[in-house]
């Protein structure tokens, strides 16, 4: 089950606009305090810019939304910037936009443009991702049942909804396989494993986790 959308790594980009330099870098986050710490990190790297932009999306629900405009006419940076990234459908990111101003006004609607389309090409830059609750379980068995596994398989964790992947192989007396799953179909993978190797597969551990596919 899909918990949220958020990106997958950190990213920047840049891009020129009537003279003014535009840089945006955005990071994944899990808290307003890992939010926060980053804001200061791009600030205190760019102290010599014109305006460092914020703007900050925190919880599964997209409960804290934040943003500042440094200083820009208000509502012409920050706040639509929030708008894009929750319009995307986007959480636990913050971004910052520094701006290096070069002499030529870009009016309301020329800054509301500039400081979305910069944000915008930093998500793009950064990968959008989804974050799933899985079930990782380690199956012991025979290599007998090797191939049939590897054969049964999803290229990716979400084809189908019902499909498991290998992310691990570790070959010893008997082969130990990671398989991993959605959460919610647990009961399942373990019927399946059960199944392939008639019951004689030893399931080692089996968690529940989060992670971003």
């Amino acid at each position: 089950m899909e918990l949220y959308r958020t990106i997958r790594k950190e990213a920047s980009e840049m891009q020129i606009i009537e003279k003014s330099k535009f840089i945006a870098h955005a990071r994944p986050v899990e808290s307003r305090e890992e939010a926060e710490a980053f804001i200061a990190e791009i600030k205190a790297k760019y102290k010599d810019a014109t305006h460092n932009v914020p703007a900050m999306i925190i919880g599964d629900k997209m409960q804290i939304q934040w943003a500042s405009d440094d200083g820009e006419p208000q509502g012409t940076s920050g706040a639509p910037m929030v708008q894009m990234i929750v319009g995307e459908g986007l959480t636990n990111l913050v971004i910052v936009v520094t701006r290096y101003f070069g002499g030529i006004k870009l009016g309301t609607g020329g800054l509301v443009r500039a400081y979305t389309s910069s944000a915008r090409l930093a998500i793009e830059a950064a990968g959008i991702c989804s974050v799933q609750e899985v079930c990782r379980m380690k199956v012991l068995t025979d290599y007998t049942f090797l191939s049939r596994f590897q054969q049964m398989a999803s290229d990716t964790l979400y084809d189908g909804g019902e499909g498991f992947i290998i992310p691990e192989i570790e070959y010893g007396e008997k082969v130990s396989l990671s398989l991993v799953s959605p959460a919610e179909n647990e009961e399942k993978l373990r019927g399946l494993v059960a199944n392939v190797t008639s019951g004689s597969a030893e399931i080692i551990s089996c968690k529940k986790a989060m992670e971003k596919v």
